[in-house]
């Protein structure tokens, strides 16, 4: 069930398959490239954290995201500095990979070189 904290909502496991299922929602792994080719939701797109400072300018402002790492934490953070930079309607995966039970792939799927890719 969806919380907030920190002004960030953070959704549970059955809400990001929902999310996924949504066409409008744009959900992204931001975990360093060899976390997602050791493991990664499948037709996920990889813009790790490290980058997402440098491209943040490029998302659309008014879309719908859903951004998933590890454990939760990383991507908390990266939801508070989209909201930051005008990209409000962005939620967090709490508990990250860590909790997915989902289906998982392997490899070199969806790695972002641009972020007009993910539209």
């Amino acid at each position: 069930m969806a919380y907030e904290n920190e002004g960030v909502i953070q959704i549970d496991v059955d809400e990001l398959k929902e999310a996924l299922r949504d066409d409008e929602t744009i959900v992204i792994d931001i975990r360093e490239h060899e976390e997602y080719v050791a493991g990664h939701i499948p037709g996920l797109p990889l813009i790790p954290m490290s980058e997402i400072v440098d491209v943040v300018d490029e998302f659309e402002k008014d879309r719908s995201y859903v951004l998933v790492c590890r454990s939760g934490r990383r991507s908390h953070e990266t939801s508070k500095f989209f909201q930051m930079n005008g990209i409000k309607n962005v939620k967090n995966y709490a508990g990250g990979m860590l909790v997915w039970d989902g289906e998982i792939a392997v490899g070199e799927e969806n790695i972002v070189k641009e972020v007009k890719e993910i539209y």
